[in-house]
């Protein structure tokens, strides 16, 4: 996708972004021809839409392109499937904030997940680099996009637990990382039962495992990020429908968003220690499955009566938050797709933002504001906690009650979370269900820019 921003030559178009409000002015300075032309093409500068202008020998000589009168990062995603293959030039300089939400706009508007695909070698619109754009942040964050998109497109029979962990690997070696990984029956040696016992019942290729990041100087602030990697969820021997089955190559979706977030991390060089932790399972059916009413151990030492198999997200997370709060890190961020309730209240492009500290929950809203990428924080509810409990063990993963899910949830990971602790937990879809300018129909990275905004500013 990058290669779709360029180098200025002497073969460059004009491209003329105009809101509706300016197409007048600008077209008073124009000849009359042009101004003709454009009155006759029909062209308002509506959002989205585009002209092409020709030259007086019937060659394009620039192209006219409709921006919204509010800020919309993808702005610039609608042009390209629109203009003829050549390189253009912004006629009109930008801020560099916009500048950069240009660019990436228009890389991601060639992603395509084509791995399965014979490729066709279609040539695409390309845009030279806009002079204020912070180059090294468009290129990281349009790899991070382009991570976390391809890591959740990919199928689950090649992107199993195993191969979550090869990513990782991979990832780590690239920026000169540690990634150590806890494989099977090494998760009970390590105490990691409830990752175990949520992956047991797979088959022994894509057997559990704790993926375990490491990255910058020991002495630095600690920043821990949690993923959660259930690679496929057939939602155990509590069997999901077919409908709801259909998607759920998508249940890594938080894994593959800590993942795409450490490269944003590491790319920049901030000053922190960062660890990445995610436990990547396959809840599958077979006789080694955790039943229902069982009750699992944890890494924390709490019990854990298993109302519902196809509430494992939350499991395999508890023994991640748990080791990753011995550590004590300033900053602790878990990402997954975790619950329905979600989507349900707030629909799939607005994520669930859960957190225990006023300051970093109100940090996470503004940045996402700024970025384009809006959360909606709901309530850890103390009083919602007795729905969690069990009559055999400190907690049930589940609650017979149809209400208030994603905030059970997020009180059942609190438990594994210290009070001291800056935490905050995202309940995200991590799927587009329909395509759109720059957003394909497929994986999707969700408050990505925020997170990293929030960040960045924290550890400079």
């Amino acid at each position: 996708m990058l290669e779709q921003l360029v180098e200025a030559d002497g073969t460059t178009t004009d491209l003329v972004a105009l809101r509706k409000g300016e197409l007048a002015a600008w077209l008073d300075g124009q000849p009359e021809g042009v101004r003709r032309w454009v009155d006759q093409s029909g062209f308002k500068a509506e959002p989205g839409s585009v002209c092409l202008l020709p030259g007086a020998d019937g060659a394009l000589a620039a192209a006219l392109a409709g921006l919204p009168d509010e800020d919309d990062p993808w702005a610039f995603a609608h042009f390209p499937p629109k203009l003829p293959a050549r390189a253009y030039r912004l006629s009109r300089p930008l801020s560099a904030a916009d500048s950069g939400r240009a660019a990436l706009a228009w890389a991601l508007s060639a992603y395509s997940f084509d791995r399965y695909k014979a490729r066709k070698g279609k040539d695409l619109p390309r845009l030279v680099w806009p002079e204020a754009a912070d180059r090294a942040r468009v290129e990281s964050c349009a790899e991070a996009f382009t991570l976390v998109r391809d890591l959740i497109n990919t199928p689950a029979s090649d992107m199993g637990p195993a191969e979550l962990a090869a990513a990782a690997d991979s990832l780590a070696a690239r920026f000169g990382a540690k990634c150590r990984v806890i494989v099977g029956d090494g998760l009970l040696a390590e105490n990691y039962p409830a990752i175990h016992a949520v992956g047991r019942g797979a088959a022994q290729n894509r057997r559990p495992r704790l993926i375990d990041l490491r990255w910058g100087d020991e002495r630095a602030p600690k920043v821990t990020l949690v993923g959660k990697g259930v690679c496929f969820d057939t939602g155990g021997l509590d069997l999901k429908p077919s409908s709801n089955m259909k998607l759920m190559k998508k249940d890594m979706g938080g894994a593959a968003h800590v993942l795409g977030l450490a490269s944003m991390i590491m790319a920049a060089g901030l000053k922190l220690r960062l660890r990445v932790l995610i436990p990547a399972v396959e809840n599958s059916v077979s006789g080694e499955s955790m039943r229902p009413l069982d009750v699992l151990a944890t890494r924390k030492g709490l019990t854990v009566e298993v109302g519902n198999t196809d509430a494992e997200g939350r499991l395999i997370l508890a023994d991640a938050l748990a080791e990753a709060a011995t550590e004590k890190p300033a900053l602790l961020i878990d990402v997954a797709t975790l619950t329905g309730a979600a989507r349900s209240a707030l629909g799939t492009d607005l994520p669930a933002l859960f957190s225990n500290n006023d300051l970093l929950a109100s940090d996470l809203l503004r940045a996402g504001e700024a970025e384009g990428e809006p959360m909606w924080r709901l309530p850890l509810y103390k009083p919602y906690r007795r729905m969690i409990e069990s009559k055999v063990a400190d907690l049930a993963n589940a609650t017979d009650s149809p209400h208030a899910g994603a905030i059970t949830a997020a009180l059942f990971l609190q438990e594994f979370v210290e009070p001291d602790i800056a935490w905050a937990h995202l309940d995200i879809m991590a799927w587009n269900g329909a395509a759109r300018p720059g957003r394909p129909e497929g994986g999707e990275a969700l408050a990505l820019k925020a997170l990293f905004a929030t960040i960045a500013q924290r550890f400079t």
